[in-house]
């Protein structure tokens, strides 16, 4: 095969003029022609051979650039072209040797370059972690070596990447800084750049129709290098002139963006948006939020809301405001585990890496000194000396011995700071929800005299009832939850009855039921059984299990049972419903706290986990029956007929 190669070349070499250079890449003209063929076959069959001519043309013509540019599409092939399940490591180490080959030729370009293909890769395959990672680490080594263009490259991917995940505030820092470095730099390469998506999008991070935002705007549009940046900018302009009620300014704007060819580009759902502003203004936008939540830009949103409360839809603005709040808690709860501002911690990493290669440094010093002692001292400072360096390397391993542990540390921490922060997020919504609630049915309590009839003034005041009871219990939730982290909570033992604890318990779950969902209490034995145990903490643990039932069970029925017989030595309460089911593989994921099968459902995910915490103090067990198949769930809670020894 290598034969046949260095056949095909010499033949294709001796085709092309050995002028050099007369190509946009500036390098020889034959190696052009090996690399115009290479990048033709990127991702298809006959790559290698191709790639492998381009480097050998490019060792037989001594031009470093050239040869960097093979190692540009093998890059680009290993991307687009995906040879193993481990594809992510190959990628990785083709991008490492494309930056130590652009290093050490003098080509930084290729060097930043190398960042922006793996991020490229990386983002099309949903790893978003990973490609802020690149790109931060593109920023670090670019402020390293002062080089503006990758400054200014990294600056606007990361910006990007942040306004995706709706964190503005994360992405101002960027913006601002590319644009600093832009207004500041002589670099011709950043110069020729245009400006005004970057000042579009610092726009985005100020409140809708705000000062700050005309005057970004304003700077867009004096920035404009392009028909692309004035068409953005006219935009921006029609939301504007749509805020300040100038329906003229406005539809002129509108119309300039909808008869231009590239106006997807900008805002893909533009058409529909002013179609929705048209709305707005006629007046038929009321009742249309579900069209109106077909637009995917949270931006987008808020303007449709305040153009509405501008023109005295103040109702009908304040229910798309609560639901984009609702929009916005599921999109932060669902990218939790992979938040962006995960990556700033660094635990002192940084450091420590550059302390040990100090400590090598400081070892590779002190052996040279060594070497030329050893030519003339005698064997015993020989061997002294060798002591010497043994007890460095001894350091050596233990500082990385202390980096590994550190790195435990770290991931600790991160796991601690997302489970905060999901219960933090979870809490939020879960809080607000009832809170709203309340504070809505009382406003409409207070309501002159008349206004109301009465039977809605009932149904007002249950409402606000309900919804106090389930604030009550996320407290309750969230208390018992503390109280078994500090050691104080109590199990006290005394006399009760099977039956009436089941009855209590159904008697405070029956205001959570859906409606037409029934709830019964089936005994297998019909006489009374009086054993020792805490009936307060067992009722507690068969309503949050009745609670979690309701929740889930939207029509059908919930059944709680109990038996003597079906675990000798216990009193096995069974809990079914016919909601959706859990699937088996779940089973005791569900126990683990802030755990939440369903996002959409109210709860803080701490019900069943506190269930399987005082039932272990108990001696008893819950659990899900994933032998139970005939739809829905069923949970099974068993209590020992005597406390546990330790008791």
């Amino acid at each position: 095969m290598k034969k046949k190669l260095l056949i095909l070349f010499s033949l294709l070499a001796g085709c092309f003029a050995a002028s050099a250079q007369n190509n946009p890449y500036e390098i020889d003209d034959t190696c052009y022609a090996f690399f115009q063929e290479s990048e033709k076959l990127v991702g298809k069959p006959g790559f290698q051979a191709a790639n492998e001519l381009l480097l050998q043309s490019a060792l037989a013509k001594k031009d470093p650039k050239a040869e960097t540019l093979y190692y540009v599409e093998r890059l680009k092939n290993q991307i687009r072209f995906p040879s193993s399940d481990d594809n992510d490591r190959l990628v990785d180490e083709a991008q490492e040797k494309l930056k130590q080959v652009a290093l050490d030729k003098g080509f930084m370009q290729y060097y930043y370059y190398s960042y922006q293909l793996a991020q490229n890769y990386y983002y099309n395959n949903q790893k978003r972690y990973r490609t802020v990672s690149l790109m931060q680490e593109m920023q670090q080594t670019a402020l390293k070596h002062g080089d503006a263009y990758g400054i200014w490259t990294s600056a606007k991917y990361l910006a990007s990447l942040y306004i995706e995940q709706n964190d503005y505030v994360s992405a101002k820092k960027y913006i601002l800084q590319a644009l600093d470095l832009y207004n500041t730099t002589d670099d011709d390469a950043v110069s020729r750049q245009s400006p005004t998506r970057l000042y579009c999008d610092l726009a985005d991070t100020y409140p809708i129709g705000s000062d700050s935002v005309r005057i970004c705007v304003s700077k867009a549009v004096q920035s404009a290098k392009q028909d692309l940046d004035t068409l953005r900018c006219t935009y921006y302009q029609a939301k504007l002139a749509a805020l300040d009620l100038d329906q003229e300014k406005y539809r002129g704007y509108r119309d300039f963006c909808l008869n231009h060819a590239r106006f997807p580009q900008i805002a893909s759902n533009g058409k529909k948006f002013f179609s929705l502003m048209d709305a707005v203004f006629d007046g038929s936008i009321v009742g249309r939020e579900n069209e109106i939540f077909q637009l995917n830009s949270v931006r987008e949103l808020k303007v449709i809301a305040n153009l509405c409360e501008n023109l005295g839809l103040k109702d009908f603005a304040f229910s798309i405001e609560k639901r984009l709040v609702s929009r916005l808690e599921i999109i932060i709860s669902r990218s939790n585990q992979s938040r962006l501002s995960e990556l700033d911690v660094t635990m002192g990493k940084a450091a420590l890496n550059a302390e040990l290669d100090t400590k090598e440094d400081e070892i590779s010093r002190i052996s040279h000194m060594l070497f030329i002692l050893l030519t003339i001292i005698f064997a015993g400072a020989a061997a002294f000396s060798f002591v010497y360096i043994r007890s460095l390397q001894r350091s050596k391993k233990k500082d990385l011995q202390r980096i590994e542990e550190l790195k435990e540390a770290n991931e600790k921490v991160r796991l601690a700071d997302a489970a905060k922060t999901r219960f933090v997020q979870n809490m939020s919504h879960e809080v607000r929800t009832p809170l709203n609630a309340i504070v809505g049915f009382s406003q409409l309590l207070s309501l002159p005299d008349g206004t109301l009839e009465p039977n809605e003034k009932e149904e007002f005041s249950e409402h606000i009832v309900n919804n106090t009871k389930m604030l009550t219990m996320l407290l309750d939730d969230i208390l018992n939850a503390s109280a078994m982290d500090s050691g104080n909570y109590r199990i006290t033992y005394e006399q009760g009855e099977k039956d009436f604890m089941a009855q209590a318990a159904i008697s405070s779950s029956e205001h959570r039921l859906q409606p037409g969902v029934q709830l019964s209490y089936v005994p297998e034995e019909g006489e009374p059984f009086t054993f020792t145990t805490d009936p307060r903490r067992v009722q507690q643990i068969l309503i949050n299990l009745l609670t979690n039932a309701c929740k889930h069970t939207e029509k059908g029925w919930i059944r709680l049972s109990s038996s003597l017989k079906a675990n000798p030595g216990y009193v096995t309460y069974a809990v079914t419903d016919t909601g959706p089911g859990i699937p088996a593989d779940q089973a005791e994921k569900i126990f683990d706290r802030f755990t939440k099968l369903n996002e959409f459902v109210q709860g803080t995910g701490l019900g069943l986990s506190i269930c399987r915490d005082i039932a272990q103090r108990m001696g008893a067990k819950v659990y899900l029956d994933t032998t139970y198949t005939e739809g829905g769930s069923r949970f099974i809670f068993m209590v020992p007929v005597a406390p546990p020894q330790n008791a």
